[in-house]
């Protein structure tokens, strides 16, 4: 076996490594304790959900690149509903044909919008057809955190009177 040749191969198994590395922390992320009870809330700022640091970018970016690799859709589907659908159309911005499109997607509860990171609001927006760009333009996500808290005050403060 010449030296080129051995080079190649050594190149090769420790990219195979790295791979494997890689794969095994992005979807061992994912496979978080079950806990019973409600979802932890998450505090909406000026700067959107926490919990967007560096880190979690990488970590999703990282998913993202496994996820391509590995052939497979490396984001978790949309939790299902906890409870009876909320009438979607009370958000600002979102008539009948939105609210399909999101239950189409699986998005039946404010709590599942407002518990979307900035990635999965990403990746949602994509599949959102006709409607992409929707949910980040009239803010979704927020309306739908003020609404799954019952805050209708904060709403009708931050959005103007509350539809439906």
């Amino acid at each position: 076996m010449t030296d080129l040749a051995r080079y190649d191969l050594v190149l090769i198994v420790v990219a195979v490594l790295v791979g494997l590395v890689v794969a095994f922390w992005a979807f061992r992320r994912g496979r978080a304790p079950r806990v019973d009870g409600p979802a932890p809330r998450r505090r909406v700022g000026r700067d959107g959900p926490e919990g967007n640091a560096v880190t979690d970018e990488f970590a999703a970016a990282t998913q993202d690149v496994a996820g391509e690799i590995l052939g497979v859709d490396a984001h978790p589907v949309v939790p299902g509903p906890d409870g009876p659908p909320d009438d979607l159309q009370r958000l600002k911005g979102v008539g009948p044909k939105l609210a399909a499109q999101l239950n189409a997607n699986g998005i039946t509860r404010y709590d599942q919008l407002a518990r979307l990171t900035p990635n999965e609001t990403a990746i949602l927006d994509q599949r959102m057809g006709a409607f992409s760009g929707r949910i980040q333009r009239d803010r979704l996500v927020e309306q739908a955190c003020y609404l799954e808290r019952g805050d209708t005050d904060g709403f009708e403060a931050t959005f103007g009177k509350l539809g439906g």
